[in-house]
């Protein structure tokens, strides 16, 4: 028999944890993690100077720098596994006053992933910035292990229901702890590989770079994947407390 306080806790923990991995889920698919606002190009010698960045950015190898400039030059948001650019959808767009723009994105495989990054982006024989490569590939591994604990947490506590079983609780509870740390830490990472690349690669004039909703989402799934293990642990421990005291109760 479960007390009414147990049960509603682990609803409400049941609820942040569906609700926290929504949210985490929606930020690793979407590409407003970072965004740059660039000014308006006016002038057909600039005009072409794009095309030729944005063809270089659809078409060309994979290569930081490259995607990197034409990031902060037309408008780019940038996410775990999207990079995007605003495109006019009009060739003579620059003569416009008002010209409409449509979103262009690439994805980043799993091979770019893993591709090591240079003291000097772009440079190859610069050597290897380790700090910014471990980043890297920390921003892209935390959120897939912070989804797989849910995962795994959502099956231990499928079987706990078939039998009946508030013993694995506490399991579960610190599997939602570690996956908010995990969230947590993608956060921080993906901020301060950020920051370092921004400080190899000098944003050009007048180019503004902002936080996007998608790493807003994450940073909000963190807590809330916190609160809920705060409320599978209190639920654990005070349903065995009261287990063990029932039971020395009936022994007496």
């Amino acid at each position: 028999m479960v007390d009414n306080r147990f049960a509603t806790a682990l609803v409400i923990a049941c609820v942040l944890s569906l609700l926290a991995t929504v949210y985490l889920s929606v930020a690793i698919g979407t590409q407003h993690w970072y965004q740059y606002s660039s000014p308006p190009v006016r002038g057909e010698a600039n005009a072409s100077d794009l095309r030729s960045l944005y063809e270089e950015f659809m078409d060309g190898e994979f290569d930081e720098k490259t995607y990197s400039d034409t990031l902060f030059r037309l408008n780019g948001t940038v996410g775990l596994w999207w990079r995007c650019v605003s495109v006019p959808a009009n060739a003579q767009w620059y003569k416009e006053p008002d010209p409409k723009f449509v979103l262009e994105c690439r994805s980043f495989t799993l091979s770019h992933q893993f591709i090591p990054k240079y003291k000097e982006p772009g440079n190859h024989n610069s050597g290897e910035d380790l700090l910014r490569t471990y980043l890297w590939r920390c921003q892209f591994l935390l959120p897939l292990v912070s989804l797989g604990l849910i995962v795994l947490a959502a099956l231990i506590g499928f079987c706990a229901c078939l039998c009946r079983s508030l013993t694995p609780t506490l399991a579960i509870g610190v599997f939602h702890l570690i996956a908010g740390l995990c969230t947590l830490a993608t956060v921080c990472c993906y901020l301060a590989g950020m920051d370092l690349l921004h400080r190899v690669s000098m944003l050009p004039d007048k180019v503004d770079g902002s936080l996007g909703w998608s790493l807003y989402l994450a940073l909000i799934s963190s807590p809330l994947h916190m609160m809920s293990a705060a409320l599978l642990v209190w639920a654990a421990r005070s349903h065995s407390q009261n287990y063990y005291r029932m039971s020395a109760y009936r022994v007496a």
